[in-house]
């Protein structure tokens, strides 16, 4: 009987050792420390940017046609700003303390001053103008737009440096630091468009095995681009020297942003689903899931700030309950 009791007690504790490190692993990861309210903020959130040294969050609140300005330090509201046409995405540049706005509704880029916000400039007929970059060893800001095409713009004065054509509308893109490409998702060309900046041309393109290929990061150093598909919901893993997809996980629905985490070996998936999907990265071509972190219904959102050691996700509102964006400490 003792040896039957050993051995249930065995069973028991390898059972619970193999089920808990999940749940506990989720709040070991990604903590939840604070909560920062958005008043009055209605529909859909789109993307985020950061001031590190000034300890501000800039959040493109699509739905409400406004951009909010949120303390880091004090976790707080500071400040809407409103004036736009569905403000997508953002960029904060610290070398010249200004704050760029792409509207889709409204085809246009806004310059604000980062300290007052007082609008410097505007770029119009920039049709549904979306994600935007800074590269910041050229000085020159990138904005996907239109029915296929990034503008190239002088970040001081908002003056064209031209355009390169794709096959359809960009989604996320990413630019190598220490080389010439942009990694490009094209939904509806299904494919990833890898652009020449000197050549100022589509240089190669690689398919995707899945639909809806909308959030994008890359490791840079470890040579492998991350791509979060809809449908079906997966991460596919690309190599950046070959283009082939050397990984294919599946993750939660409705992704919308998609972080690398190089310090730590781990990918940040946020979906819509209300959940941050954690991957660790275990070799080049090799991915665990790590957790299934819980956040808010269609929370699909955020920045990840290595700076900080923070992952900031927004929660929109729903019902009673009012628009916030949730941070989290990585550990």
């Amino acid at each position: 009987m003792e040896s039957a009791g050993l051995s249930m007690r065995l069973f028991g504790f390898l059972a619970l050792a193999l089920v808990t490190p999940f749940a506990i692993g989720a709040g070991e990861i990604l903590e939840l420390v604070a909560t920062i309210p958005m008043p009055n903020v209605k529909g859909r959130i789109d993307h985020f940017a950061a001031d590190v040294k000034g300890h501000r969050l800039y959040v493109a609140a699509l739905g409400n046609d406004t951009v909010e300005v949120l303390d880091t330090a004090q976790n707080r509201h500071e400040k809407s700003i409103a004036g736009f046409g569905e403000p997508q995405g953002l960029i904060y540049i610290p070398e010249t303390r200004r704050l760029y706005v792409a509207s889709g509704s409204a085809d246009r880029v806004d310059i604000l001053d980062g300290r007052s916000f007082a609008p410097v400039r505007q770029i119009g007929k920039l049709a549904d103008a979306d994600n935007v970059r800074y590269d910041a060893g050229a000085r020159k800001m990138v904005v996907g737009y239109g029915k296929g095409a990034l503008r190239m713009l002088d970040p001081s004065t908002g003056e064209s440096q031209g355009d390169i054509p794709l096959s359809g509308h960009p989604e996320s893109f990413e630019l190598e630091q220490n080389g010439d490409r942009i990694f490009v998702n094209v939904p509806t060309a299904r494919h990833i468009a890898v652009v020449g900046r000197t050549k100022r041309a589509v240089i190669a393109t690689w398919d995707v095995s899945a639909r809806s290929n909308f959030p994008m990061a890359l490791d840079e150093k470890g040579r492998r681009l991350f791509v979060g598909t809809r449908s079906p919901a997966a991460l596919l893993v690309h190599d950046i020297e070959s283009g082939k997809e050397v990984a294919k996980l599946e993750m939660a629905g409705d992704i919308d942003d998609i972080f690398f985490d190089g310090e730590r070996g781990r990918i940040y998936a946020i979906c819509g689903e209300g959940q941050v999907d954690v991957f660790r990265q275990e070799s080049p071509d090799r991915y665990v899931r790590e957790a299934r972190v819980r956040t808010a219904p269609r929370a699909r959102t955020g920045l990840l700030v290595p700076e900080e050691g923070k992952l900031y996700v927004a929660a929109p509102a729903v019902g009673s309950t009012p628009a916030r964006v949730l941070v989290y400490a990585v550990r």
